[in-house]
């Protein structure tokens, strides 16, 4: 009988010890509660805690990955979208995140939700497309001011996906092709004022030149001349080009 009182209390004092020692890795750190009360924070690295007295809360400090499902979402301009994101947090303050919150990762869930669903309501559909960055930017401050009071730090949000129905798709493309019509239309017209310009700049040096339009028109039938040697070319020639070659042989031939 006596041995097995023994054999009892050396196993009750090897559970107690047991129980007292615990291991605290570098990322965590332990919320210690002495009969109820806050008592401060331990780790990392071994700690003691005196069993049924103390109880110890671990908390991890390493960035958490919050995946957001996917909300409906009333766009400004009425369009209706589902939309998901992730968030990155992590915890700053230990203390804070079991004192001031049930469930710090529940809760960060709940009001990411909300917070996504008011933050776009108030942008049209083009903007949730095209100022991806804005948003995530605004909700990640609007996250972070809110989730200060539990210790968590707001690190990163990103906007994963924006799902439409087939029937915006159709309108957004038709939107699309119509917006690149319109710019070829704005190029093609640009072009032909750009040569107009240069044309009626060319006009302008020739007639202050008359020389240079004889000129002009001796290189012409000459490249037409080299590009159709197989065919007779009828071409007129202005008479102030006769004049002049007249005037030119008259002064050779003095």
């Amino acid at each position: 009988m006596l041995s097995q009182l023994s054999v009892g209390v050396v196993i009750t004092v090897l559970a107690f010890l047991w129980s007292a020692f615990k291991v605290m890795r570098e990322y965590e750190r332990g919320v210690v509660f002495f009969l109820g009360r806050y008592q401060g924070l331990k780790g990392p690295g071994l700690i003691i805690i005196i069993p049924v007295v103390q109880q110890l809360v671990k908390v991890d400090l390493r960035t958490i990955v919050l995946d957001v499902p996917s909300q409906d979402v009333i766009s400004r301009d009425n369009v209706s979208v589902k939309v998901n994101a992730v968030v990155y947090f992590r915890v700053i303050h230990p203390d804070k995140a079991i004192l001031q919150v049930e469930n710090y990762y529940q809760a960060i869930s709940q009001i990411a939700q909300t917070t996504l669903r008011s933050v776009l309501g108030h942008h049209d559909l083009d903007e949730m497309l095209s100022e991806r960055d804005k948003l995530n930017r605004d909700i990640q401050e609007i996250l972070d001011k809110q989730t200060d009071a539990w210790g968590v730090k707001i690190s990163i949000v990103e906007i994963k996906h924006i799902d439409l129905n087939e029937n915006m798709i159709r309108a957004i493309a038709r939107q699309a092709e119509a917006e690149r019509e319109r710019r070829a239309k704005v190029i093609s017209a640009e072009g032909e004022q750009q040569a107009a310009q240069k044309l009626l700049d060319a006009a302008n040096i020739l007639s202050q030149q008359p020389q240079a339009i004889q000129l002009r028109y001796l290189q012409t039938m000459n490249d037409i001349a080299t590009k159709n040697t197989s065919h007779t070319i009828v071409f007129p020639i202005p008479l102030d080009l006769i004049g002049s070659l007249q005037e030119l042989l008259k002064q050779k031939s003095r």
